[in-house]
Formats: C-alpha cells, sequence, structure tokens
C-alpha cells in the first residue's frame, strides 16, 4: 500500500498570502534519497522545498532550490514550523527541534508567529571580484563575504530598491547568492538577494540572509534588535535579534496550499527519479 506523503506551500515572512516567500513542505514518513527529493524540488519549482521526517530528537530537516541542496534556509524552516503546528504537532512557546546540515536549529512559535535560533554568519571585509559593480547594477561602498555569500552595502535604500541586475554575468559567481543591503528610512535596513548559481535569480525572502544582515547592521547601529525588509517584488519583514554567535530570527507564515505527492516516497536512490534528473 502507498503511504501518503502530504505537501503544503507555506508563504513565510508573511502576514498576508502572495507575500514574503513561497516554500513547499513535504512531510515525510520515512527519510527520503536525495534523488527524490531533488526531483520533488524541481517538480515544485519555489525558491525551496523542505523535507521534514521524524527523530526522536526532533526533526530531521533538508532544504533543495529546484537545482541543489542548501546548507541553510530560513523561510524553508519558518514554513516547515508552521506546517507541523498545523498539523497538531507543535505547541506554542515550546520549541520545535530540526536537525539539518546547519547543526540542531530550534523554532520557536510564539502565538503570532516564529522565533528561529539560527547560527550567525558574520561578514568579513573583502574586495568584490572583477565585475562585479557591473554585474549587480550599482558600485559597493562596503564589500566582504562569509564563505557562502558575497556581500555588498549600496549607497542608499533607493539603490537597492531599483536595481536590475545582469543575473547571467552574477551566475557566474562561484557563491550561494549575493546579498545587496542598505540603511533605511522606515526600516533599519533593507536588503535583496540573488542566487541565479543556485537556480533562483531572486529569492523574496531569505532567513539565512539575515544572519548576515544582523551582526552587519548590529555593528553598524550599535544596537542588537533590528527590523530589516527585504525589498522584492513580493516583500518581506525580518526580526533580527543579534546574541553573540547566535542570531534569532522572527516572522509570520501562512498557508496558501494543501495536498499530497501521487509518487512514493523513494528510499534507495536508485529508482525513476534518476532518469528523470538526467533529462534536466
Amino acid at each position: 500500500m502507498k503511504v501518503r506523503q502530504s505537501v503544503i506551500v507555506v508563504d513565510a515572512f508573511a502576514e498576508r498570502p502572495f507575500t514574503g516567500n513561497q516554500a513547499a513542505v513535504c512531510i515525510l514518513s520515512n527519510p527520503a534519497s536525495t534523488i527524490w527529493m531533488q526531483a520533488i524540488a524541481g517538480e515544485m519549482n519555489l525558491s525551496e522545498t523542505a523535507f521534514l521526517h521524524r527523530r526522536p530528537d526532533g526533526w530531521g530537516l533538508r532544504w533543495f532550490t529546484p537545482t541543489v541542496e542548501v546548507n541553510l534556509c530560513g523561510h524553508a524552516t519558518l514554513a516547515a514550523a508552521h506546517a507541523l503546528m498545523e498539523a497538531g504537532v507543535g505547541e506554542a512557546g515550546k520549541p520545535l527541534v530540526f536537525h539539518t546540515r546547519s547543526g540542531s536549529l530550534a523554532v520557536i512559535p510564539d502565538g503570532t508567529g516564529y522565533a528561529m535560533d539560527f547560527p550567525a554568519l558574520p561578514v568579513r571585509p573583502e574586495q568584490a571580484p572583477a565585475g562585479f559593480a557591473e554585474a549587480i547594477g550599482a558600485a559597493p561602498v562596503w564589500s566582504g563575504t562569509n564563505g557562502m555569500d558575497l556581500f555588498a552595502e549600496l549607497q542608499d535604500e533607493s539603490t537597492v530598491r531599483r536595481l536590475k541586475p545582469d543575473f547571467t554575468r552574477l551566475g557566474e559567481f562561484q557563491v550561494r547568492g549575493i546579498i545587496v543591503t542598505a540603511r533605511s528610512a522606515e526600516f533599519d535596513f533593507v536588503s535583496r538577494f540573488f542566487a541565479p548559481a543556485s537556480g533562483i535569480l531572486e529569492d523574496p525572502v531569505t532567513g539565512s540572509a539575515h544572519c548576515a544582515l544582523g551582526p552587519y547592521w548590529s555593528a553598524r547601529l550599535s544596537r542588537t534588535e533590528l527590523l530589516g525588509y527585504q525589498a522584492s517584488a513580493r516583500g518581506g519583514r525580518v526580526r533580527v535579534s543579534v546574541r553573540g554567535d547566535r542570531v534569532v530570527l522572527g516572522g509570520q507564515a501562512v498557508t496558501v496550499l494543501r495536498g499530497e505527492l501521487a509518487v512514493p516516497a523513494d528510499t534507495s536512490g536508485e529508482t525513476w527519479p534518476t532518469t528523470l534528473l538526467e533529462r534536466r
């Protein structure tokens, strides 16, 4: 008998539907093969698809873009916590613990949203690579990296909001993504996140980027409690609390779709998804 596998689509870092960042969440009865999960993520074709399975010490969690598995994803973690709360698994005020490539991550539903305890990913100064200003469409006033993403502060908020990058050229930089940011009049800072090398031109709201943005703006503004706005077309607010080598990210989430996978989870890694991926 085929085991039913649920899938839902959640708008994360969103107070209402059709804003924030979309993530699919698949709640699995058992761990599935990497090949199968990557195929499902490609089929969903959202910036991230999260896969959950129950463990004695919490939940196993992995994240996939349509083309690659990633080490850390904030919005899909928020979406995963929201999916479990709606399934009646979690309880307000008690942490949900996820075991991931980036270690154990705790998410606490607080009644109005979710607080996610993530590792800080501070950036260090580094000259932007050759051709960066031309690819992004603006000259940085400060540039750096955290080993995963390129990071650039731009002249002002309007520059960040008006950017029209050359995605082909951005995709040539061998990094997960590119974070651009500036001080904001309404918020503490604004940002955008581009990741063409990871199969995403622009990510609507990127929780993991705020693991770098939080420490950066905390040092600049001499505050540990911050409010960021990711200025994509969908847009989303992220509350950031910097606590030493950890960053607590806060936001809300809304479910927009519930369904069931028509293909069973593969646990061998040797069945039909292999040939499907080879045709992509």
